[in-house]
């Protein structure tokens, strides 16, 4: 099955602050998280995407939260500089690459204002969750693509064996 990956996820130092969110590496995953992982890293065809960067922003960059989760969307950095567009395109990307790929299915990350499916920051930068989803993650489960993130690969791995 080919899946959508968020680049970070699989060791890219892509994150906002220059370094990654490796599931391989992490000490706080249990092995039998990571030798999951490794197992569907294997079994499946891997198409790593990063929307930040695809979208245009740097390596580092400011951290940035969703300030206005509904249209019109509103993301800013911590310095109040306004990213919206940055985020919209690489969601868009994201989108373009599922569709021209075939793919159904992402795992992205978890708690991102692009990549987060389940929560999000709450656009104070005070660390606080809120329940939500990013502007990918979103716009990918709008066109019917299922998202899952890094705490939900038993999930992942249940919905690979039920739709290949």
């Amino acid at each position: 099955m080919k899946i959508l990956i968020s680049s970070c996820l699989l060791g890219e130092d892509v994150r906002y602050d220059g370094a990654n969110s490796s599931i391989a590496f992490n000490p706080k995953f249990p092995f039998s998280s990571k030798e999951l992982f490794m197992d569907i890293l294997c079994e499946n065809e891997i198409y790593s995407f990063c929307p930040e960067v695809a979208g245009g922003l740097g390596i580092p960059r400011n951290p940035a939260e969703i300030v206005n989760n509904n249209k019109p969307f509103i993301v800013k950095d911590e310095n109040g500089t306004d990213v919206t567009i940055n985020f919209l395109l690489g969601a868009k990307k994201a989108l373009d690459i599922c569709k021209e790929e075939n793919i159904k299915v992402a795992l992205l990350k978890a708690n991102s204002p692009s990549c987060g499916n389940i929560k999000i920051y709450d656009g104070t930068f005070s660390h606080n969750l809120v329940d939500g989803q990013g502007l990918t993650a979103r716009l990918l489960k709008d066109n019917e693509i299922e998202v899952f993130n890094e705490e939900q690969l038993r999930e992942l791995s249940k919905f690979i064996k039920t739709n290949k």
